[in-house]
Parts: C-alpha cells; sequence; structure tokens
C-alpha cells in the first residue's frame, strides 16, 4: 500500500469517527468546554436517593436521562457496571412520550436498542408512540431493561417488580414514591430524581429535602448553571416573571404559598374595554362544568403576537345542560363567532364532564356535542403547572388582558386565594379553572389581515370581472 493509499484510508476512518460522534449525543454529554457542573455532581454522588430541584431548562431531566441510558449500557463512570433493570415514572402517558422518553432516546444510538415494546404507536418509530419497556445492549453482551410507567395508573401498577433503579421525572404521587422505593429494596438499588417543586411544601420537602437520612443527597440547579442557556435570554426572562414564579421556574426553589393565588392580576392593567375581535383571532372556548355548582364557559381570542384575550363569559347554576346550551350559543351569535360548517363551535372542558351518572345515560360532554358545541376533554388539569402557567401570562409584559364584561372571571382572579394543605381555596373559582384549562393548551394566534384600500378593492373588483371574461370566451 502506497503513503497516498493510506492517508486516504486514514481519512476514510476519521470521517467514519467524526459522523459517528455526531450520531452519539452520548459521547458529548458534558465535554469539555461546556460542562455542566452540577450534572457532573449529581453522577459522582454515591448516595442511594438523589434528587435534583431544578428550573425549566436548567439540565436536570437532562441529567436523569444519561444516569438511565449509562446504566442501560453498564458504562457509567462513577458506578460499578452490571446488567440492570430501571423504571422511568413520569406524571402522564402524554409527558413520559414527549420528556422523559424523548430524552432517553436521544441518547441511545439505534444499534443499542434490542427492541421496544410499545404500549401505544409502532416500535420502528418509538418516539411517536407510548413505549412500555426498552432493552439495551450492554458492554456486558446481555441486555439492560429501561422500563416506563406513569403515575396516572395508580401505586398498584408499580407493585412487584424488583430493580436497580427508579428515576423519577417530577414529583410523583407519595404513594408511588413509597412503593418504587421497595421495588429497589432486595437489590439494594437506588432511587433518584429530576424536579421543579411547583406544589409547594409537599412530602418531597418534608422527606427528602429535609430528610436526615444519610442516603439522601439534595442538589439545587438553575439556569444560571446550564452553560448552554443564552446569558441574555436568561435575563431577558428572568425580568418577565414575577418574584414567585422565579422562584419555582428558574431557581428550582420549594416556596411557602399564601394570600392571593394571582397577586399578579392588576385591574387597572388586564381589565381592557371590549372591542370586534377579528374572526382571525377567534380561538376557542373553554368550559368548567357544573350544575348544581355554576358551570362557567370563556370566549377566548388569540393575537399574531400571542396574546390571549377573553372576550366573554357565561355563569349560572342550577340549570340543565340544555339551557347551557343554548344560551352559550346566544353569546356565541352575540360575538359573531365563528364556526364550522355546520353550525357548531369547538370548546375545551374538564374531562370529569365524560363521566355518566346514575341519573343519565350519557355524559355532559355527548349532551353538549349533540347540540353543536364539539367539547374536547383532553385538557392537561395539573393544577400548580396550569397556575403557574396563567402566572406568566400576567407578569411582565402581559400576554393575558380580560374583557371588562367578565366579571365573574374577574372577580375570581382577585380574590382566589391560597388555603390549608399548600392548595388553592375551592371555591369560586369555575371561571379560573377554564382560564387555566385554556392556556395549558399552548395558545397560537393568526394575524388578521390588512383590511384593503377602495384603490385596492377595485383592483380585485376588476381582476374578478376579467377572471370571468377570460372563463367565458374559452
Amino acid at each position: 500500500m502506497t503513503e497516498k493509499e493510506i492517508i486516504l484510508k486514514l481519512r476514510k476512518i476519521e470521517r467514519k469517527l467524526d459522523e459517528a460522534r455526531k450520531n452519539n449525543r452520548l459521547a458529548h454529554y458534558n465535554e469539555p468546554p461546556l460542562v455542566h457542573k452540577k450534572q457532573i455532581e449529581f453522577h459522582k454522588c454515591q448516595k442511594r436517593n438523589r434528587w435534583v430541584f431544578g428550573g425549566n431548562r436548567s439540565g436536570k431531566t437532562e441529567c436523569g436521562a444519561v444516569e438511565a441510558v449509562w446504566r442501560a449500557r453498564g458504562i457509567h463512570p462513577y458506578r460499578k457496571n452490571k446488567p440492570t433493570e430501571g423504571w422511568v415514572v413520569s406524571l402522564t402517558r402524554e409527558v413520559q412520550r414527549d420528556v422523559a422518553q424523548r430524552k432517553i432516546l436521544s441518547y441511545l444510538k439505534k444499534e443499542w436498542i434490542a427492541d421496544v415494546v410499545m404500549v401505544s404507536g409502532k416500535s420502528s418509530a418509538p418516539e411517536g408512540g407510548v413505549i412500555d419497556y426498552i432493552l439495551v445492549h450492554n458492554v456486558f453482551g446481555s441486555t439492560s431493561r429501561i422500563g416506563f410507567k406513569s403515575c396516572e395508573s395508580g401505586r398498584e401498577k408499580f407493585q412487584g417488580a424488583s430493580l436497580d433503579y427508579v428515576w423519577f421525572d417530577e414529583e410523583p404521587p407519595e404513594d408511588v414514591y413509597d412503593e418504587c422505593r421497595m421495588r429497589v429494596f432486595d437489590r439494594k438499588g437506588e432511587v433518584f430524581g429530576t424536579m421543579t417543586p411547583l406544589k409547594g411544601l409537599t412530602f418531597v420537602y418534608d422527606k427528602i429535602y429535609m430528610s436526615d437520612d444519610p442516603e439522601v443527597w439534595c442538589e439545587f440547579m438553575e439556569w444560571a448553571d446550564n452553560p448552554y442557556l443564552d446569558g441574555e435570554e436568561v435575563e431577558s426572562l428572568t425580568a418577565s416573571l414575577s418574584e414567585d414564579v422565579l422562584e419555582s421556574r428558574r431557581y428550582g426553589r420549594f416556596i411557602k404559598r399564601s394570600g392571593l393565588v394571582y397577586p399578579e392580576f392588576n385591574e387597572n392593567v388586564h381589565v381592557i374595554d371590549p372591542f370586534d375581535v377579528p374572526v382571525e383571532w377567534q380561538d376557542c372556548l373553554s368550559i368548567d362544568p357544573g350544575l348544581n355548582n355554576p358551570l362557567a364557559c370563556l370566549w377566548f381570542a388569540v393575537d399574531g403576537d400571542g396574546t390571549v384575550f377573553v372576550v366573554g363569559e357565561h355563569y349560572s347554576a342550577g340549570k340543565d345542560i340544555d339551557w347551557h346550551a343554548e344560551k352559550i350559543r346566544e353569546k356565541c351569535a352575540e360575538l359573531k363567532w365563528r364556526t364550522d360548517g355546520k353550525g357548531r363551535v369547538s370548546a375545551l372542558i374538564d374531562s370529569a364532564a365524560n363521566q355518566r351518572t346514575l341519573a343519565g345515560m350519557r355524559s355532559v360532554s355527548e349532551l353538549f356535542r349533540d347540540r353543536g358545541i364539539l367539547v374536547n376533554s383532553n385538557v392537561n388539569k395539573d393544577l400548580f403547572s396550569g397556575i403557574n402557567t396563567v402566572k406568566s401570562y400576567l407578569s411582565g409584559a402581559p400576554k393575558l388582558y380580560v374583557f371588562r364584561n367578565c366579571v365573574n372571571l374577574i372577580r375570581e382572579l382577585k380574590t382566589y386565594a391560597w388555603g390549608e394543605g399548600e392548595r388553592p381555596v375551592k371555591k369560586d373559582d369555575h371561571c379560573a379553572d377554564a382560564l387555566r384549562y385554556y392556556v395549558m393548551s399552548k395558545p397560537t394566534g393568526k394575524i388578521a389581515p390588512t383590511p384593503l384600500t377602495p384603490i385596492q378593492m377595485d383592483k380585485e373588483r376588476l381582476a374578478k370581472i376579467a377572471l370571468r371574461r377570460n372563463s367565458y370566451l374559452r
């Protein structure tokens, strides 16, 4: 082989290595010069109960995913390695698919995956479905197993298994946490959690953060700890959020909740006079159902910048669905609200409306659909995430405005208060709940078209005449 051939061969090998590095995120995790020091501290810690309390985008989920993949592959740089079996625990199947599962897959090369078993979706495209478990080729010539669990399935679904580790992606219910600790007991395994403490002083604060157990280790991560975040963006977002939102969303700190839930709400800022809303801005309705309790329905519009306007409300108790549906249709007509080709309107609704009672064969959702109100019960009802999202819309440069005639929503925003057990008082919260369901749907708006000038309108008229004439001549 000539010197030239050797050089060409070496270059070919280098190109293959470069390509392999690009396709191997794990190899570049915390690669200098961008090193997340607190992630490294988490991985190095030898305690059996480790927790990272971090703000959003602080890097907490990233280190949880890498920890699980290192354990599955048998290549953890700070632990004694072996084939492992572990669980990744998310709050819901939807959150599992969009967060923890997605992170795990991003660090697993395809050739490392021996098999994928799905709850729903195709194993050939697991990122689009919900995974039950992944079998991972490890360096010992066998396989490790990463299972996925959802807290919404209840404690009973967490019984029976014997595990090497459990990763909690966000705060689980206490009974799920206790059950998972039993799953690692016989193998002397470990649990670790990565979470943003949005729920106040819960059992995690009492049993983990305040614990004197020598096997418990805690760390706080904030935006400034993440070397991949742009400093100017961090400061800009910080300036737009209230202090209590920053405490949890940026710094990952536990906060004791008291007083008003929405102290950010300022009637002089957020309440505006009604105006004619362009049809392009009209989005959907949001309903918090109630029969003996008040039923609240709000009408939402979104402009091209994503600013939300609450432009109408219906609020009443002690009436049946026929009455409410008729009032909602009347309000739609008053607002000139857009409908589909059959005169129906779209709305979000609490999933509790899907339940059928002994008094009737059809659910509230079904009854509304029968009456031309197409309700969608696939809403995110997480109370604390929803409250913090509403707060973010009210804080800084406001992204939420309420028409002055929405008197019940305004009253609730002014009086909604924290009660016992770090939860809001369950009273006068029906409009607030409907608002929360809507903002958690991640609304986006469209820019209304600029009205045509008289000259543009005349040109359009002449163009239509010419088009008809040409069609006739053909």
